[in-house]
């Protein structure tokens, strides 16, 4: 019985050793299958499901990343044309006050010189009036002199109105007479 029990555990000498015996190789066989389809059932789908939603989400960032970049382009645009219209709007009001203020002060001096006429004008027009109020009280005061002086001299009385204002218009005339021949 003992040599009967060496003689089954004793592999048999005329096989090859690297080809297993038909029953191990069976039972090899349905082990491995029953691996494979445990792994192609369950662990294959989620480690597939894993690395496609890395995919995605690394597709995602990346399309998320060139987006917000796109994003970024077009904001930076936008201020750098927001910029640049402040600036020529600034310059724009700058020339407006500018010329707003040289239109100001072209209107302030014709402003000044309108009223500078005007108060010369004035002036002249007070000298004119009082020169004549001046003239015609002068006339009024120099005739009654006159006729008075003239009435001494002569010894008579010119109280007559008419030879008064012939005397007085023949003296005042000789006195203007003789300014004008001084100028």
């Amino acid at each position: 019985m003992i040599a009967n029990l060496v003689q089954l555990a004793a592999p048999e000498k005329g096989g090859n050793p690297l080809v297993p015996e038909g029953p191990e190789l069976l039972v090899g066989t349905i082990a491995f299958a029953i691996v494979f389809f445990f792994f192609w059932k369950k662990l294959l789908p989620n480690i597939n499901k894993v690395l496609e939603e890395r995919r995605a989400a690394i597709e995602g960032g990346i399309e998320e990343a060139d987006a917000m970049k796109v994003e970024a382009q077009s904001v930076l645009e936008q201020y750098k044309a927001q910029l640049a219209e402040a600036r020529h709007e600034a310059a724009r009001l700058r020339q407006e006050a500018q010329e707003q203020g040289a239109a100001l002060i072209a209107e302030m001096r014709a402003e000044g010189q309108r009223q500078r006429e005007e108060i010369v004008a004035a002036g002249h027009a007070q000298i004119e009036a009082d020169r004549k109020v001046a003239a015609a009280t002068l006339r009024q005061d120099v005739g009654k002199l006159a006729t008075e002086l003239a009435g001494k001299l002569v010894g008579e009385s010119l109280e007559d109105h008419a030879r008064q204002s012939r005397v007085i218009d023949r003296f005042l005339g000789e006195l203007e007479e003789k300014a004008e021949a001084t100028r």
